[in-house]
């Protein structure tokens, strides 16, 4: 399944659904969401939320260029959150317009999932 729309940030979850985004980007892959919040190659703002609650979720952002992964933020605690019925834990980070080289990938991961969504950040 392929779906595009005209930007600057090309997203990409690791199921290979691709989709073109502006700067602001959220990809969903299973449970775990990613939101990458900048224009062109700085990024203001990231984070995540994955369905459902628990104790003990915790998120942390990576980076893979080139094939190399490097972990970006520390392991942070997922605050619990409740919008009517629906249950998710919501993690973000002000990455106060930090500039990844030209085709890293941004990526979220959740302890309690193996899912693993990542956003490709392009000028």
């Amino acid at each position: 399944m392929r779906r595009m729309i005209t930007g600057t940030v090309t997203a990409l979850s690791l199921v290979c659904l691709t989709a073109l985004a502006q700067a602001d980007a959220t990809i969903t892959e299973g449970r775990v969401s990613v939101s990458v919040k900048g224009t062109g190659l700085s990024v203001r703002r990231a984070g995540g939320w994955m369905d459902g609650l628990g104790t003990g979720v915790r998120a942390r952002l990576y980076t893979v260029y080139q094939g190399s992964r490097t972990d970006l933020t520390k392991w942070k605690d997922a605050a619990p959150r409740t919008a009517g019925m629906t249950q998710f834990s919501d993690v973000d980070w002000n990455l106060h317009g930090r500039r990844f080289t030209n085709g890293t990938w941004l990526c979220i991961e959740f302890n309690k999932s193996d899912d693993a969504p990542c956003a490709k950040i392009l000028r």
